[in-house]
Order: structure tokens, then C-alpha cells, then sequence
């Protein structure tokens, strides 16, 4: 090699070395380079499963007898179903459905029994929460399976079991019912949480910080300053996806819009603020949006937008249930796809209340350690 080829490749090396020691330098940054990839494939490895299984289901039998109590065994031990309680009436299966508490029913008329003693077809309904496609199905199958094991028990015996499945809020299982209010959440999140993430960075970078400081606004009301006017754009993107999701995809519109923006208001509050708090951990932009997009991946995997929560592990299920949009999820598909009012979803109000409190408080003690 001649000395002008030496000569020519030294910057690079150069170069080369300074990258590596700034890196070095910069621990966080490097840190999150390595570190969140290995920790998002072993949390989302473990728990992302699209087999829904133990459905939490409830139980209106009016026929009382042991042939009932067979079939409810039947369809349990199909592992599809977890019987979580015994029901009064239809309407207080759409209390349960409505409220979460439960996702299948499990409904057994008062002929039953006699219809299996005269050698006739006794019928049995399990009525399903459709507005979930994937994890109706694993139902239905289920339901179909215990209606096959029954028959084939009483072999020689005249008479049988037909199960009938009925799926109450989505009966054409269309995916875009299910995935369009999902969407408005997983968009809202995007945007708010990134977009905030890099708030304070931008003013630290930019040098504007201190100037912030300095005016007599006081430090609560710069974090204020700065959510206020996302929460507006955040309620136009709302009020475009339901149009454009109403007009290109008919999702229905059940419940009421106005309490649909009421409960909006804690999760886009609670989104800004948690982007506001990232932006006050970190000191670059870039830093900023390695960490929004660690929080974004569980909010779209673990929140129960793209994979039903019932087929998670349950570590993964603790993780999403610290997750804003998880509950913002649940209020959108009730509000929409079920007609869900206030009396069934102010559990969730208040949770992300909660958070959006919280993390208020936070991002406001935070940003003072941070410019002193």
C-alpha cells in the first residue's frame, strides 16, 4: 500500500474512532441501542399469542339439572371457556359484557332436560362478545368442540346436543369493526406521547430553555402550556378517524359521542404528560424518541389493540394493565361497538384520570430537578 492510499483511508479511521468514542460517552444512548431490542423480543416473544383461550364466561341455566350441569362441564373443559359465575336473565349478560367481567354465556333453556329424555335435540346457545374477531372464534370452535364430545359420549343414546353460537356486536366477525376504534387510541398515543417527548429537549437544544425559566410563567403552568394545545389536536384527529371510519369502513357508532370525548380527555392528557416526562428524563431529541417508541411497541402489542389480552401470560397481563390505552381501548369499544354508557365505564375513567394526574405531577417535579 502506498503512502497516498494511507493518506487517503486515515480520515475515515478517523472518523471512524470518534463515533466510537462518542458513543462510548453517551451511555444512555447506547444503552438503549443495545439494551431495548434484546428486552422487546423477550417480553413481546413470551407474550404476544394469537390461540384465545379461558374466555371468561357466565352462566344463565334454566334448566337446572344435571344434563345442564354436564354440558357446562362439557364446554369448560374445552379450555376455551372459564365459568366465572352464574347469571338471572339476558340482560344481565349485557351488564357483564358491557362491564368486562365477562366475554361468553353459556345459555341453557328449561326444556333441556326433557328434550334429551324424550330422545328429541336439545338445543344450548353460547352467546359470544364479537367485537372481537379472533378471540370469538377460538370461541365458537369451542363451542362447536363440547357439542361434538357430548354427542359422541352418548353414543347408543337417542337424542343429542346442539350448541348454537350467537355473536352479539360484531355478527359478521369483520376485523375492521374491531381494529378501526383501536386505531383511534394507537394514533392519539403516537402522536401526543412523541411529539411531547421531544418538548423540552427541543427547547433545551434550541437554547430557548432557560429563557422559559426565567419568564414569570411558573413551572406548572409551562407543562400546562404545552399539553393544552395537543388536547385540541387530538380531539380533530378523534372526529376525523370516526367519520372516515364511518364512512370507508361502517363501524357503528352505538353510544354516545359526547361521552366518548369526555373519557378522551383523561387519555390524552395522561398520553402528553407521559411524553412530557420522557422529555424530562433524557437531554437529546434523539434520546427522546428511542424511549416514545419503547413505550409505543406494548402499547400497540400488549394493550389489547392488536392481540386479545386473554391469551397473554399473565406478567404480560400486569404490564397492560399499567398502560393508559389499554382502558382507553376498552371505552372506545364499548362506547362504540355496544352502546356502553357511563354507568359501566367510569372504572376506567377513573384509572386514567389516575394517570393522567400522575404523570402531570411527575413531568412538574421532574422539569424543576432538571433546569436547576
Amino acid at each position: 500500500m502506498t503512502a497516498r492510499e494511507r493518506f487517503r483511508r486515515l480520515p475515515f479511521w478517523s472518523m471512524l474512532w470518534k463515533e466510537f468514542v462518542q458513543m462510548r460517552r453517551d451511555r444512555l444512548t447506547l444503552g438503549m441501542m443495545v439494551g431495548i431490542p434484546a428486552v422487546q423480543l423477550v417480553l413481546f416473544g413470551y407474550a404476544i399469542q394469537t390461540e384465545v383461550r379461558h374466555l371468561p364466561t357466565v352462566v344463565l341455566d334454566e334448566s337446572k339439572s344435571a344434563d345442564s350441569r354436564r354440558l357446562v362441564a362439557a364446554i369448560e373443559n374445552t379450555g376455551n371457556f372459564d365459568i366465572v359465575g352464574e347469571v338471572a336473565n339476558r340482560a344481565e349478560i349485557k351488564r357483564r359484557f358491557d362491564r368486562g367481567q365477562a366475554r361468553a354465556a353459556i345459555v341453557i333453556p328449561p326444556e333441556f332436560s326433557t328434550d334429551l329424555k324424550r330422545g328429541r335435540l336439545a338445543q344450548a346457545q353460547v352467546i359470544v362478545d364479537a367485537a372481537d374477531p379472533l378471540a370469538s372464534t377460538a370461541a365458537i370452535n369451542g363451542a362447536a368442540l363440547a357439542g361434538l364430545n357430548w354427542s359422541s359420549e352418548r353414543t347408543g343414546v337417542r337424542g343429542g346436543v346442539e350448541v348454537r353460537v350467537r355473536p352479539w356486536y360484531n355478527p359478521g366477525l369483520r376485523s375492521a369493526v374491531y381494529i378501526v376504534p383501536g386505531i383511534i387510541g394507537i394514533l392519539l398515543s403516537m402522536t401526543l406521547i412523541i411529539i411531547n417527548a421531544m418538548a423540552i429537549t427541543r427547547e433545551r437544544e434550541r437554547g430557548t430553555l432557560e429563557q422559559l425559566v426565567v419568564t414569570p410563567i411558573s413551572k406548572t403552568g409551562i407543562m400546562l402550556g404545552k399539553l393544552v394545545p395537543f388536547l385540541l389536536v387530538g380531539y380533530v384527529q378523534i372526529t376525523v378517524i370516526l367519520l372516515l371510519g364511518r364512512l370507508l369502513f361502517g363501524v357503528p357508532m352505538l353510544g354516545s359521542l359526547p361521552v366518548l370525548y369526555l373519557f378522551a380527555f383523561p387519555f390524552m392528557a395522561a398520553s402528553l404528560a407521559i411524553g412530557l416526562f420522557i422529555s424530562t428524563t433524557v437531554r437529546t431529541q434523539a434520546q427522546a424518541m428511542q424511549l416514545g417508541f419503547l413505550f409505543m411497541l406494548p402499547n400497540i402489542l400488549l394493550s389489547g389493540f392488536m392481540f386479545p389480552r386473554e391469551a397473554m401470560p399473565e406478567a404480560a397481563q400486569w404490564i397492560s394493565a399499567a398502560l393508559p390505552l389499554t382502558y382507553f381501548l376498552e371505552v372506545l369499544r364499548g362506547i362504540l361497538l355496544k352502546g356502553t354508557g357511563v354507568a359501566a365505564l367510569w372504572p376506567e375513567g377513573l384509572i386514567l384520570a389516575g394517570f393522567s394526574v400522575v404523570f402531570v405531577v411527575l413531568s412538574v417535579r421532574r422539569f424543576h430537578k432538571t433546569i436547576e
